[in-house]
């Protein structure tokens, strides 16, 4: 397996926009953390979409049997679950399928247009991801930062691009540096503020959990809706 000819690292909903070729948004706080512990839960698969009103919608139609995601990292009014890796960790979601929409993650992939290829990636899948990629041996590669809200980047978005792109060209990088910085970021000062409760410290811990999964979460385009599914790495 070789490198990917070219490997371009975007940032937040202008970026996802732009991206081109085989397309990894990454929303590690805290969107496909959760999503990829919803598929380790047994989770079928899960519909993307950037807004709330619409995952609503399309569980009324009988798309899916579970809402999840989140407002200003508060769960939505009529959701089942919030965007919290912790709380899915406890859910019962076998053989669900969830439809999950939040302020960054899910947005990045309903406006990756140009892609030919999505994948929604985190620490938690990062390994997998890579190796999923390289397997396909695209001509070119967009890694998506989403940051805060898709409007500001944030560390550890940015931070795991470049661990993407690192497992993607050959080398082995030292996480635990990458998790050090990622802890002392300002998206990580919420997880520790009594008052904002929903943000919670153990959501924090899972997402800078490396490689929590052996599965990539690839994202297709199904009757009009972005449907993710693990993927074997």
């Amino acid at each position: 397996m070789r490198a990917p000819v070219k490997i371009e690292i975007l940032s937040l909903l202008e970026g996802a926009r732009r991206a081109e070729g085989t397309v990894v948004i990454i929303d590690v706080l805290r969107a496909f953390t959760s999503a990829a512990i919803a598929f380790e839960r047994g989770a079928r698969r899960i519909v993307m979409v950037a807004e709330p009103d619409e995952a609503l919608a399309l569980r009324r139609r009988g798309v899916g049997d579970l809402v999840m995601g989140e407002v200003a990292g508060k769960i939505v009014e009529g959701f089942d679950f919030g965007n919290s890796p912790w709380e899915l960790s406890r859910a019962d979601v076998r053989g669900k399928v969830i439809i999950q929409s939040t302020r960054a993650g899910t947005t990045g992939i309903a406006g990756a247009k140009r892609a030919k290829r999505i994948y929604a990636a985190s620490f938690a899948v990062a390994g997998a991801t890579a190796r999923a990629i390289l397997r396909e041996n695209p001509p070119k590669v967009s890694l998506v930062a989403m940051g805060q809200d898709a409007a500001e980047r944030s560390d550890e978005d940015e931070l795991c691009a470049m661990y993407l792109r690192d497992l993607l060209e050959g080398r082995r990088p030292d996480f635990a540096p990458i998790r050090r910085i990622a802890l002392r970021s300002k998206a990580a000062d919420k997880f520790r503020d009594p008052l904002r409760p929903w943000f919670r410290r153990q959501d924090l811990s899972l997402a800078l959990r490396l490689d929590m999964a052996d599965f990539a979460i690839r994202v297709r385009r199904k009757n009009g809706l972005l449907v993710a599914e693990p993927v074997s790495a």
